[in-house]
């Protein structure tokens, strides 16, 4: 068995790794650190976990205890985290911050679809951010066959959880339901990472959007196109082919398809000369911790699917 730790377990995200985690068939958690619960019951505080454990919050690590180790404090704490910790040899780490998605010290960026092969040779895999995934997801096979061209505009909306676990004004119940704001217009921090990866430099340009819901992110990306429906189709079905939780649906996509899974649903739509490309990912699945899990499973060379065969809701 893969033995797991997690830093920064009191998070949204470590919630949804540990669920994914105690039902893995080849993994389990060691220990889930936390400063602000430590000595807690981990069910206590992520109560969606109750009877899926029985381990505690410490306020201690081991490192040389585990196979593989989960990063999911805020972002600049895994940078913080390594510079009073040394990394013993062989120790894997998914890092779901953003400290080192420009692949700085030795890690590689872990978008399955963009790097797979790269991953399954990584020690240290960089978790891409949520906006960054499914923007990514709807502009890679475009971007990988030379066909973008111009400017790009996305629009995205995302659920608060997006936002973290810590309370803000923009994250209270009263301030969120049926409210729709725009925040970080044009500078949102996920844009270097898509812009690298894409190679499209200041042209694309993205809107976020918060939206009066929980979970998952509707992101709309529109660009120039001269490829005929059946050409684009076969594109995107041809380039994500191998890619078990990415798929290219032949009508609309809605959110509820993609939350509580791992799975990134894309719709195509040609409008005279211009390709408008919808993507639907859970945040905190797809867009975090399920992906986290992909790239473990990558990693230790298990099946990608494995742990991750999760069902979105009828209704």
């Amino acid at each position: 068995m893969i033995r797991a730790g997690i830093i920064g377990g009191a998070g949204y995200t470590a919630g949804e790794l540990v669920r994914l985690l105690v039902n893995h068939p080849a993994a389990e958690i060691a220990w889930i650190h936390s400063e602000s619960q430590a000595g807690k019951a981990v069910a206590d505080h992520h109560s969606g976990l109750v009877g899926d454990t029985d381990l505690v919050f410490t306020d201690w690590v081991d490192l040389d205890g585990i196979d593989v180790l989960f990063l999911c404090s805020a972002h600049g704490k895994s940078h913080a985290f390594w510079e009073e910790h040394p990394c013993p040899s062989g120790l894997k780490v998914v890092d779901l911050a953003q400290d080192f998605r420009d692949e700085s010290e030795g890690y590689v960026y872990g978008l399955p679809e963009l790097n797979r092969s790269r991953i399954a040779g990584a020690d240290k895999v960089a978790n891409p951010g949520c906006f960054a995934t499914a923007i990514q997801l709807a502009l890679l096979p475009l971007a990988k066959a030379g066909l973008l061209q111009g400017d790009i505009h996305v629009q995205a909306v995302t659920g608060s959880t997006g936002a973290g676990v810590k309370p803000s004004p923009t994250t209270h119940f009263s301030w969120r339901t049926d409210n729709l704001s725009a925040y970080k217009v044009l500078t949102h921090q996920h844009l270097a990472e898509i812009r690298r990866n894409l190679g499209v430099g200041e042209g694309l340009h993205f809107i976020p959007v918060r939206g009066d819901f929980a979970r998952g992110i509707f992101a709309v990306a529109e660009t120039a196109c001269s490829l005929s429906p059946e050409e684009v189709t076969a594109l995107y079905k041809s380039f994500y082919a191998e890619a078990p939780f990415t798929w290219v649906l032949s009508g609309p996509v809605d959110l509820k398809q993609a939350v509580n899974t791992n799975k990134c649903l894309l719709s195509l739509e040609l409008h005279e000369g211009r390709l408008v490309i919808t993507s639907v990912i859970d945040n905190l699945l797809k867009g975090a911790s399920g992906q986290a899990v992909q790239n473990m499973n990558l990693m230790f060379g298990l099946p990608e699917t494995a742990g991750l065969r999760l069902k979105a809701s009828a209704f």
